[in-house]
């Protein structure tokens, strides 16, 4: 059992519905206020940080989020800044998951990023652009490192397509609840719930639900059905508009989301 579905399967005992997972880009708006803000993510309820690695052609990231990474690629961000980040955010409490584009593992070499991911605290790797059919090097990899593989389910997947990815998962099932990029929302897609009963139904022991989520009523909505909920574009807008404290304020705010309400 990998760290995230050891942590995935505690939440439950501690009065909450689901884990809160926040992600940020390294290097945004600078690589140590980008530390700074993921540091208080850890610390203001977020039990997952994903550490966003910035990427020059990111296909499934929304305008706020393309935005940040352009700004911290012109910046100069660096595969060894991730690395600090990851570090940080675990000796901050929070275990840190790594989002990035399969190109940038790839280009560093599969075994020495997983073995440098796991000597800094890492827990796994969310590779949206990786497919299980082509993860075979990654797979390995992540065994010998007991590192989580977490991929991406899509409303539009097949049958098919969500056993493949079940079965080569671990850690949780990463669903896309609306198709196309990310950003925030003013509603939760309803097809949040069919996919995520899909996932489980095919044998996924954790699903976490991402894209779009902007306040603390939207994750108490997916926390009722996915064991995790993921918050992205709405924590860079307030990292962009008022620095790591505002993120710490909101990640506070989405925390509560996650509790279960008090039985009589």
């Amino acid at each position: 059992m990998t760290a995230v579905s050891e942590l995935l399967g505690t939440v439950a005992n501690q009065g909450r519905s689901a884990a809160l997972i926040g992600y940020l880009p390294v290097g945004y708006p600078t690589v140590d206020e980008s530390i700074e803000a993921m540091v208080a993510l850890a610390k203001n309820g977020c039990d997952i940080v994903e550490v966003g690695m910035p990427y020059s052609d990111p296909g499934m990231d929304g305008p706020v989020i393309q935005h940040a990474a352009e700004t911290a690629l012109e910046n100069g961000v660096r595969t060894d800044d991730l690395f600090r980040a990851v570090s940080a955010v675990a000796e901050a409490g929070a275990l840190p998951v790594v989002m990035t584009y399969w190109n940038i593992v790839y280009q560093y070499g599969v075994e020495a990023f997983a073995k440098r991911l796991h000597e800094s605290g890492g827990a796994g790797i969310i590779t949206p652009d990786l497919i299980p059919d082509e993860a075979h090097d990654w797979i390995d990899a992540a065994s010998r490192y007991d590192l989580g593989r977490i991929f991406l389910a899509a409303p539009s997947s097949t049958p098919e397509r969500i056993a493949t990815i079940v079965n080569s998962s671990s850690g949780f099932v990463y669903a896309a609840s609306t198709m196309g990029v990310t950003g925030t929302r003013d509603s939760v897609d309803s097809h949040a719930r069919d996919l995520v009963e899909r996932l489980k139904s095919a044998g996924a022991q954790h699903v976490c639900v991402g894209l779009g989520v902007n306040n603390a009523q939207q994750v108490a909505e997916l926390a009722e059905y996915a064991d995790g909920v993921i918050v992205g574009s709405a924590l860079v807008k307030a990292l962009t508009s008022g620095g790591p404290e505002a993120v710490g304020e909101l990640a506070a705010s989405l925390h509560t989301g996650t509790l279960k309400e008090p039985t009589a």
